[in-house]
């Protein structure tokens, strides 16, 4: 009976609360601090960011799917070689995909989209959530999920290649076809560029003062909740 109502509990988790946890809440770098290697390493242009968040989102959400719909077959005792041999499987396919038809990305992102397959982000939601739900919050989990992933690294990029180079997207009709031409910009014109954040260091930079923004960000209604408090507690 008890199992019966924790699961019918977890199947009613609401929806904004799984797009909070995935875009803000409990973001995959911002909170629970994984797939910082691939993270550090690519987001050297907004453009190769998002093409790795882009393979992560579709692997999290074909994973949730296939997790969630294999979920009364699957026995416990099994259960985390069983998620990594389709996890393994759906990398695969999505590096043979890329390498067919995004291939100058791919050439750029080289082994860290097969690394993808040790993303513990992924594993985790697939154990945590996709094993316990129903397919649609499984999908829609993975979905944000990959889509708080993706902005991370593409705003992680962003921040890099503006310091770096002073633009935004470059070669991104390159790497990502001629329809996405439109995303190059150049913002500040004959910018020498500021090699740091380019490299390596400027990456761990970049992730701090990503990270101190977002935890001042989710400080702030405490901070006015108590500004009003004291205010309100003065005698003037």
């Amino acid at each position: 009976m008890t199992k019966d109502l924790n699961e019918t509990a977890r199947e009613r988790t609401p929806w904004g609360r799984i797009a909070r946890d995935g875009l803000w809440d409990n973001n995959v770098v911002l909170a629970q601090m994984l797939a910082l290697c691939p993270l550090l390493a690519v987001t050297g242009t907004a453009t190769n960011g998002l093409g790795l968040g882009l393979a992560s989102l579709v692997v999290m959400v074909a994973s949730g799917l296939l997790v969630s719909s294999l979920r009364g077959l699957i026995t416990p005792q099994v259960r985390i070689p069983v998620f990594v041999l389709i996890i393994a499987t759906l990398v695969t396919l999505v590096d043979l995909a890329m390498n067919a038809w995004l291939h100058d990305l791919h050439k750029v992102l080289g082994l860290f989209i097969p690394l993808i397959v040790t993303n513990c982000a992924i594993l985790g939601r697939a154990e945590s959530f996709a094993s316990r739900n129903r397919i649609a919050p499984a999908v829609f989990d993975g979905l944000m999920m990959g889509v708080g992933f993706t902005l991370v690294l593409v705003t992680l990029g962003a921040m890099r290649e503006l310091i770096g180079s002073g633009t935004l997207f470059a070669n991104a009709s390159l790497l990502l076809g001629e329809a996405m031409g439109f995303l190059e910009v150049t913002l500040i014109s004959d910018y020498r560029g500021f090699l740091l954040m380019i490299l390596p260091p400027g990456g761990f930079l970049a992730l701090g003062f990503l990270l101190a923004g977002q935890r001042l960000l989710k400080r702030l209604p405490n901070i006015k909740r108590r500004a009003q408090s004291a205010s309100l507690a003065s005698p003037g």
